[in-house]
């Protein structure tokens, strides 16, 4: 079994700071990229920042310059520094992990729970 778990969402003025992290744990051989999505009030799901397993990264235009993403030394644990918060960050964030298990030969998504971000005018 392989999951997915996500910490440090909460309630934030305009302009703070929060950090979420997302651990995979499980039957793992390798994970190829990890990754964090949104999807705020009224609105599409989107992909926030991803980063592979060589530490390449893609940024969403709308948090480039404020948000962060990187891996841990473990390489199963992902972070998302988030600064300069704006009302329109508010949104359930959720972690995903590309992942080949063990005993098989394809790789799969995977997903958080999913973590409620708040940021207040």
């Amino acid at each position: 079994q392989v999951q997915l778990v996500e910490f440090g969402g909460g309630l934030v003025q305009a302009g703070g700071s929060l950090r979420l992290s997302c651990t995979a744990s499980g039957l793992i051989l390798s994970i190829n990229a990890m990754g964090w999505y949104r999807q705020g009030p009224g609105k599409q799901p989107e992909v926030v920042e991803s980063i592979t397993s060589g530490g390449s990264t893609n940024y969403a235009d709308s948090v480039k310059g404020r948000f962060t993403i990187s891996r841990g030394n473990a390489k199963n644990t992902v972070y998302l520094q988030m600064d300069s918060l704006k009302p329109e960050d508010t949104a359930v964030y959720y972690c995903n992990a590309n992942i080949l298990r063990v005993g098989l030969y394809t790789r799969y998504d995977y997903w958080g729970q999913g973590t409620q971000v708040t940021v207040s005018s």
